[in-house]
This record gives C-alpha cells, sequence and structure tokens, in this order.
C-alpha cells in the first residue's frame, strides 16, 4: 500500500463499511476489500481503481466535522477566491465556526441559510456546520437527530460544485481535492500542492 494513505490519525478506526452504513451511503465502486477493512486500505483501493467521485464522497465521510467543514470552505475558496468584503456570508460564518466551533457560531452559520441567494452554493458549508454533530442545529433543534451524513453530503457536494465550477482542469482539481483531505487527515492545514495521483 501506498505511503500516500498512512498516517491519517485525524480518521475513525472503525470499519468504512459500518461508517458508509451510518451515512446511508454506497459507493459506485465496487470494493474487493473486506467489510473490516479500515479507511487506508479502502482508500488505496479506490486511489488504485482511479475512483475520484467515491474518494472525495468516502472522505467527507472519513473527516471529523471540523476538518470536514474546513475542507469544503477550501473548496469554496478555490474558486471564490481569497478572502473579501464580498464573501457569501454562508462561507465566512462556516470559517468561522471552524476556528471556533462555538453554538453561537453555528447558530450563525444557521441563520445564513435563510437568507442566502439561490445560486450561492457556500451553503453547502453552512449546511456542514449545522448538521456536524448530528443533530438538526443548536438550542432547541440539538434533541432531534439530523437525516444521517447530511453534514458529510454537503460537504461532498461543496467539492463537487469547485469541481464543477473548475470543470476546465477537472481530474487535476479532484486530485488536488484528495490530496487536501489527506493531509487534513494527517493533522495538517491542507494547504497542499498537487500530488502524483
Amino acid at each position: 500500500m501506498s505511503d500516500k494513505f498512512q498516517g491519517l490519525v485525524k480518521l475513525p478506526r472503525d470499519p468504512v463499511a459500518k461508517l458508509l452504513a451510518r451515512c446511508n451511503v454506497i459507493l459506485k465502486t465496487r470494493l474487493d476489500a473486506p467489510a473490516s477493512a479500515p479507511a487506508e486500505v479502502v482508500l488505496a483501493e479506490l486511489h488504485e481503481k482511479r475512483a475520484l467521485i467515491d474518494l472525495l464522497r468516502l472522505l467527507a465521510i472519513l473527516l471529523p466535522p471540523r476538518e470536514r467543514v474546513w475542507w469544503a470552505c477550501m473548496a469554496a475558496r478555490d474558486y471564490i477566491g481569497p478572502r473579501s468584503e464580498d464573501d457569501p456570508p454562508s462561507l465566512t460564518t462556516a470559517e468561522a465556526w471552524v476556528y471556533n466551533p462555538s453554538e453561537e457560531n453555528r447558530d450563525a452559520a444557521r441563520m445564513t441559510l435563510d437568507h442566502a441567494y439561490v445560486d450561492d452554493d457556500t451553503v453547502h458549508c453552512a449546511t456542514a456546520v449545522l448538521y456536524a454533530d448530528g443533530t438538526l442545529g443548536p438550542g432547541d433543534l440539538a434533541q432531534y437527530p439530523a437525516p444521517a451524513g447530511a453534514s458529510e453530503a454537503a460537504a461532498f457536494a461543496m467539492n463537487m460544485v469547485a469541481l464543477g465550477e473548475l470543470s476546465d482542469r477537472f481530474e487535476e482539481h479532484g486530485w488536488l481535492l484528495v490530496d487536501r483531505a489527506l493531509d487534513i487527515g494527517r493533522g495538517g492545514n491542507g494547504q497542499v500542492k498537487l500530488e502524483e495521483a
């Protein structure tokens, strides 16, 4: 197995099959790894099979909540650009939650969803924050479970939007998104250059 998938200390040790079932996700790629296989084994197999979309889908499930939201925010920044006063509120509140995952910041992210423009895809970042702990939100909403895999699906969706926005270099950017998630999974900040896929 490649070193590319070693040292992923932030990822859960549970079998990938269990994590996929918990999020109600079925990968499109047929896996040869046993149901008990850990993340690094399944990730390596998907990489070997060049299953880019399934790699991104699985990484959205494997990353812990804060790291998952950060990964989504970085994808949004890929096409929105550096911070400016014109940034969509859904993105800025999601980034604020990453730096300080308080209930106040989570509620601020939730509020942006009600006022976002219809074409603002960064709502995926705020949605990933809203459902990050597996509940419907802060306050009274915390007593109700979120839909299975909702935060994970939102982070995956944000990465797919970034791929669509940068479709002129779809493959290259897709592998950058994978490398970024792997760096975050090792405890890094996701600031990576494209490695050989």
